[in-house]
């Protein structure tokens, strides 16, 4: 989709306003499809007569939980957290009116000093619950130099919340670049020396920079440990523990996850500092998306799979497998069936992969066939349905993928698939959830087409394959006839 530049007539006070494409673009990659009414100028002066009557916490010094959950009760939009004005601008301008659960919870801590454990069902604003307070941080007094570290799992996660900090913090002047494996480092290096203020990156690619003296890590003052659950899941202790030796004691340390297992609850006691937990909901997947499991024979999963996206009304669709080559192999049978379809893996290159996320988010494609990789990380908030053709490995596994639709006040669905060798994970599933998932049945589809027969070839022996050599070249072994006659004496002739 191409954006331009629009002159809209604000409905306020009738002057004209420019809808940048930059703002365009943004507004698309957020699921928001409908221009703005009024300029910034009157979008300003409604929301500060909406909010006049707010009391602001202080900022910038300890606050008891018990004031701030108090305070939070009464708080209405982002102005009342006492954000620059510059910050609240990027808010709006990003199309942000009312903060989340966890946005409200979590922001008057951070704002106030606090080392925090953020714990939220994935897509209820957690990228911003950090970025806003570390964007009012650093705006206050800019020195050129690296001050906010965020560490992330998947280069899609890194790239999402750079994206973030550029929109909400197009009006403060601070540069962030992500930094991430897969593509060349000359070009992150030369970044790096023009100055940047925030560093969002994963750990290994992190620390190849760290050993190469391209980035310097003792001027952090705010730490995020972003998706740290999915981090160990993907054994980056050692280099979590590897970075976290390079930075300055004295830091603010964020943790966001959406679970709490043993690895992430030992670095919480050994890292961070009397922090406070804000956790909004339970580690499960979240109650707008609606699950159901299909029950089917392993070898009917493709066919199903096409005759369900025939048969439902999807607006874009997030498949999941659990290896590579079957997400290929699924991504090219859907492309020979119509489908407008694009894979997302780890053995492609980063241009790849950002080229398969962009086109599903501009609706180019449709359906996203993935691996784990993009269980998080996919910031779209029009995903209709989540397919699990593979049953995942882990619950945790199981409410991040599902977890990709139902975002933030949107509904969703959820099909997976399961055989009977699922059983185990799927009464792990439903003790998660504390109730029995809706079986279904596809109508009109054949459940009981048999398996196709495997084809036993038969692999020639030695003397075989020399007689094939000897005719290939039109040379007579003459022995072939003896070794023949031998091939057909039965076991007990030769014993005899």
């Amino acid at each position: 989709m191409i954006f331009r530049d629009k002159t809209i007539i604000c409905s306020g006070c009738g002057k004209s306003f420019i809808f940048s494409s930059f703002d365009q673009k943004f507004f698309h990659s957020q699921g928001f499809h409908s221009e703005p009414k009024r300029c910034l100028e009157c979008r300003e002066k409604h929301s500060r007569d909406t909010n006049q009557a707010s009391a602001k916490p202080p900022i910038n010094e300890q606050v008891s939980p018990q004031a701030i959950e108090s305070h939070a009760e009464h708080v209405a939009g982002f102005e009342s957290f006492g954000l620059t004005p510059n910050v609240l601008a990027g808010v709006r301008l990003s199309g942000y009116t009312i903060p989340t659960q966890i946005q409200s919870k979590a922001i008057p801590y951070v704002l106030a000093g606090n080392d925090v454990i953020g714990l939220a069902q994935t897509g209820t604003g957690k990228t911003a619950a950090f970025v806003l307070p570390m964007l009012n941080r650093l705006e206050s007094h800019r020195q050129g130099n690296v001050r906010g570290l965020v560490i992330s799992p998947t280069r899609e996660l890194a790239e999402q919340t750079n994206e973030a900090i550029a929109s909400l913090g197009r009006r403060t002047g601070i540069r962030a670049i992500s930094l991430y494996g897969g593509v060349g480092m000359f070009q992150q290096m030369r970044s790096l020396r023009d100055g940047v203020d925030i560093v969002v990156a994963c750990p290994g690619r992190l620390l190849d920079h760290v050993w190469q003296g391209s980035v310097d890590l003792s001027s952090v003052e705010m730490l995020v440990i972003d998706e740290a659950d999915r981090m160990f899941d993907m054994g980056f202790l050692p280099d979590i523990q590897n970075i976290l030796r390079c930075l300055p004691q004295k830091k603010q340390t964020l943790l966001f996850s959406a679970t709490m297992p043993d690895d992430v609850r030992k670095l919480v006691q050994t890292y961070l500092q009397n922090p406070v937990t804000v956790q909004i909901g339970q580690a499960a997947p979240a109650s707008s998306v609606a699950q159901s499991f299909y029950p089917v024979k392993q070898h009917l999963k493709s066919a199903l799979l096409l005759d369900l996206l025939r048969q439902i009304k999807t607006d874009s669709v997030v498949v999941f497998t659990r290896t590579k080559y079957r997400a290929e192999r699924l991504t090219e049978q859907l492309k020979e069936s119509g489908f407008k379809v694009a894979s997302l893996q780890g053995n492609l290159a980063q241009s790849r992969r950002q080229s398969a996320i962009d086109s599903f988010r501009r609706g180019k494609v449709k359906i996203l066939v993935a691996t784990d990789i993009a269980s998080r990380g996919i910031d779209v908030l029009r995903i209709s349905h989540v397919i699990n053709y593979d049953m995942p490995d882990t619950t945790d596994a199981y409410t991040h993928r599902i977890g990709r639709t139902g975002r933030i006040d949107q509904t969703g669905e959820a099909f997976t698939f399961i055989c009977p060798e699922d059983a185990g994970m799927v009464h792990d599933i439903e003790r998660l959830l504390g109730k029995k998932v809706e079986r279904r049945m596809l109508q009109g589809f054949n459940y009981d087409v048999e398996a196709p027969k495997a084809v036993k070839v038969r692999r020639p022996i030695a003397n075989d394959r020399i007689e094939q050599r000897s005719a290939a070249k039109g040379v007579s072994d003459k022995r072939a006839p003896y070794r023949r006659a031998a091939r057909q004496v039965s076991p007990q002739t030769r014993q005899s």
